[in-house]
């Protein structure tokens, strides 16, 4: 959360500097999973403030009386790194006494899981930097953003094993191997390949191709689509998805 030079914006400075339209013991918190070349990653945002000034924290802020809560996980979003034009999805309310140092400061985070490379990130006024930073080897995150990222992996990790949401991260036409790379990355675990591919095609959620790779140095794989009017028919019957 950057400095509070910038109105809507958090910072360790006393609440009573803040614009008159914020609810000061409010704020956002977004947590951006991406996936980078099969690397599971997270979108953070470096500090500008003196108490924190070097350290990375998550896109967030104060919400504005007169917006809703998912339109200024939005705004926020947007102002301190340039993405937009995302589905975020309510995670849970952080509210521990001292989450936030002499203060007391209830967060609502937000997540989204998207491909990285389809957004260009532009690092706003209240933020020294932003980028892409592997969940598995996350710097020092100021407050307890170390912590809303774990949940954040958590509820992540459930919800891919029991919905079909890891499609939307792969091409229109797909391999096995794509698939399973995706998997391995988000769960962060390596998965038995006869196991994997037995589970995903007893599914009947993919529908081939018919087609195989082009211009791969390798054997060219088989391409697949995932049929999303299958897995709604399916989930109608009662169907559960899960890897």
């Amino acid at each position: 959360m950057p400095n509070n030079h910038i109105p809507g914006s958090l910072s360790t400075t006393h609440s009573a500097h803040l614009d008159d339209n914020i609810i000061k013991a409010l704020s956002i918190d977004n947590l951006i999973f991406g996936l980078d070349n099969d690397e599971l990653k997270i979108l953070l945002v470096k500090q500008t403030d003196p108490l924190h000034q070097g350290k990375w924290a998550l896109p967030g802020g104060w919400i504005r009386y007169d917006e809703n809560l998912r339109d200024a996980a939005y705004r926020l979003l947007e102002e301190l790194t340039g993405v937009r034009d995302l589905f975020l999805e309510q995670l849970k309310t952080f509210g521990r006494v001292d989450r936030f140092p002499n203060e007391r400061v209830v967060t609502i985070a937000y997540y989204a899981l998207v491909s990285a490379d389809k957004f260009s990130l532009v690092a706003g006024q209240s933020a020294a930097d932003v980028s892409w930073q592997s969940v598995n080897k996350l710097p020092e995150l100021v407050y307890d953003h170390a912590e809303i990222v774990a949940h954040g992996l958590k509820v992540l990790r459930h919800q891919v094993c029991h919905q079909p949401i890891g499609f939307n991260l792969l091409p229109e036409k797909f391999t096995l191997l794509q698939l399973q790379a995706l998997y391995e990355a988000i769960l962060n675990t390596k998965l038995d390949k006869p196991n994997f591919r037995r589970k995903i095609m007893k599914m009947n959620l993919l529908s081939p191709c018919n087609e195989k790779q082009q211009g791969v140095p390798h054997r060219a794989a088989s391409l697949y689509r995932f049929d999303a009017e299958a897995y709604k028919h399916l989930s109608e019957s009662g169907f559960a998805f899960e890897i």
